[in-house]
């Protein structure tokens, strides 16, 4: 497929311009309404922006062909400045091959999401579009509570600003378990606990690159599904890989042997640096003691780093980073540019 190499970011929104909300994977907004309200409403409230929904916004079990026929009108409307995702989900895979390319290339715009959102990141990536990773309707912008300050100062940095904006480790965090039908659960601000830092690991270089990646499992779907991974590997040479794992808690082993499979796909190795993002380590079918889920945690830091050892050991790898399925969240440009200096140990994004 004829894909520019290199995304460009497309045009900004600013406060009073219409976003759309769209739901690319799951219609959860039309069976858990509080978290879903409550964020439309923060879009409007805290940044100024309009919500826009569509067709199957709040459809449970729409089509693919009614996902992407709200993906279309999103990006062709002129009035909408700007795309987000209500939530995530596991079958976005399904809307891709739906997609038309050259609609969404003539009229390029910011889009929000994470989790198996990665299918669309990437195929922005291959459109030749800079997407951001992170930023759900239902998940950051309902949280109970308030917004956390970290996350919603990094989306008003990614929604309305242009240029370098450095990424900090957060204080506190906590591992998102709310149960969505209580509305007393959105009154309290949730328990936090204190975050530790980055994790670094490997030469003290500085490395700076375009990002790629997204979600582990999602990209092993992708891989298996032979969809949006370019066959010119090249095209990855000198990126900065960015991998988070969601509420699934896939097992060290697992995570090991995607990780191995990349490497064996000759893949791996074309990453010069690694985020891995903070992992969710506590789910309502694992509710992990805090123990369990440090344990959890150590125990993929090591397959990650068994893994590097194996296929790409010259990478700079930085764990904990906040931009996976944890609470605050960063935003990270997808197909932008990322700076990471392992000798100073830091880490700024161009939005």
């Amino acid at each position: 497929m004829p894909i520019p190499v290199s995304p460009v970011y497309p045009p900004k929104p600013l406060p009073g311009d219409r976003i759309a909300v769209i739901s690319p994977s799951s219609g959860l907004p039309g069976l858990l309404p509080l978290p879903y309200e409550l964020g439309l409403g923060r879009l409007a409230k805290d940044f100024g922006l309009v919500p826009v929904e569509y067709p199957a916004t709040r459809k449970m079990d729409s089509t693919p062909r009614e996902r992407a026929d709200d993906i279309h009108a999103a990006f062709a409307d002129p009035t909408v400045r700007a795309v987000m995702a209500s939530i995530g989900g596991d079958d976005q895979i399904t809307v891709l091959p739906l997609l038309d390319r050259e609609l969404i290339r003539a009229h390029p715009k910011p889009f929000f999401g994470f989790s198996d959102n990665t299918n669309l990141l990437a195929y922005l990536w291959n459109t030749g579009i800079v997407g951001y990773h992170g930023a759900g309707v239902m998940t950051e912008l309902g949280r109970p509570g308030a917004m956390d300050p970290l996350t919603a100062e990094s989306l008003r940095a990614a929604l309305f600003t242009s240029g370098p904006y450095e990424l900090r480790p957060a204080e506190r965090f906590r591992d998102p378990g709310d149960d969505w039908a209580d509305p007393a659960v959105f009154a309290a601000e949730p328990e936090t606990r204190p975050g530790g830092g980055w994790s670094w690991h490997g030469p003290g270089r500085v490395v700076e690159g375009r990002s790629w990646g997204g979600n582990l499992e999602i990209l092993s779907w992708l891989l298996m599904a032979d969809r949006e991974i370019r066959r010119d590997l090249s095209v990855y040479d000198g990126c900065v890989l960015v991998l988070e794992t969601s509420e699934d808690l896939p097992s060290a082993e697992e995570v090991f042997r995607i990780l191995r499979s990349m490497g064996e796909r000759d893949l791996l190795r074309r990453f010069p640096a690694l985020l891995m993002a903070r992992p969710k380590a506590w789910s309502f079918t694992r509710p992990n003691s805090p123990e369990e889920a440090a344990r959890y945690a150590r125990e993929q830091r090591e397959a990650v780093l068994r893994a590097l050892a194996a296929y790409a050991p010259g990478t700079v790898a930085v764990f904990d980073v906040d931009f996976g399925h944890t609470d605050p969240q960063l935003v990270i440009p997808y197909g932008g540019l990322i700076r990471v200096d392992g000798a100073a140990r830091r880490i700024s994004v161009t939005y």
